[in-house]
């Protein structure tokens, strides 16, 4: 059974599917096996897609106008096709760039081996290029990762703070920005430095002496 789907990109009516729907439908897909959607390509929940894979049978195929109607990327695109493929169902795409995949023959697998390998090659560069990323910071004296929310600044606040007695400590988190367990984890409940309050401050020190 062929089943299809459809997608443009705005729902304020000023694009349409017919297109792609007299495409389909040439191609021999029956008119109550057709999906649309009309959402941008970058978004995550598409609910007639999900309905349409969630739909389709062991020996369906899944027939697409264009390789862009279906996967948000590259990527996207590769993760469905392998899940089509385990669960015994094909991909055709009838027009543009990807006109040459057919996973239902043998040259239409090895056109869409291609583009895995692809996929791959991208995850790989991208993969390399964090990890460059993250030595050239720590060179220069940065580790990576989200930085902290306490700053020398806030820090004194908290101590001036917490050694009041009637200090409250959730007021106190609101307004600083940051939370319970970043606090303590700088000033004790007394308004000491702890560990990490100790190590931020050495450092604002020798930043303001350099």
């Amino acid at each position: 059974m062929l089943v299809g789907y459809m997608r443009v990109s705005k729902a304020d009516g000023s694009q349409t599917t017919d297109l792609q729907r007299d495409a389909l439908l040439a191609a021999g897909v029956e008119p109550g096996a057709l999906y649309e959607d009309k959402a941008s390509g970058k978004t995550e929940g598409r609910p007639h897609l999900a309905a349409c894979l969630k739909a389709l049978r062991p020996g369906d195929t899944l027939v697409v106008w264009k390789l862009d109607r279906l996967g948000r990327d590259l990527r996207h695109l590769v993760n469905i096709v392998h899940d089509l493929t385990e669960r015994g169902m094909g991909l055709k795409v009838l027009t543009g760039q990807g006109a040459a995949i057919d996973t239902t023959t043998a040259s239409g697998k090895l056109v869409f081996g291609i583009f895995a390998a692809l996929a791959e090659f991208e995850r790989e560069l991208i993969s390399e290029r964090t990890i460059a990323g993250l030595a050239a910071a720590r060179a220069r004296g940065r580790k990576g990762g989200r930085p902290y929310k306490m700053t020398p600044a806030k820090l004194r606040l908290a101590m001036a703070s917490m050694g009041q007695p009637d200090a409250n400590v959730g007021d106190l988190c609101i307004e600083l920005g940051i939370t319970r367990q970043t606090l303590y984890r700088h000033v004790s409940p007394t308004g000491e430095l702890r560990e990490a309050g100790r190590r931020l401050m050495d450092q604002s020190r020798r930043q303001q002496g350099s």
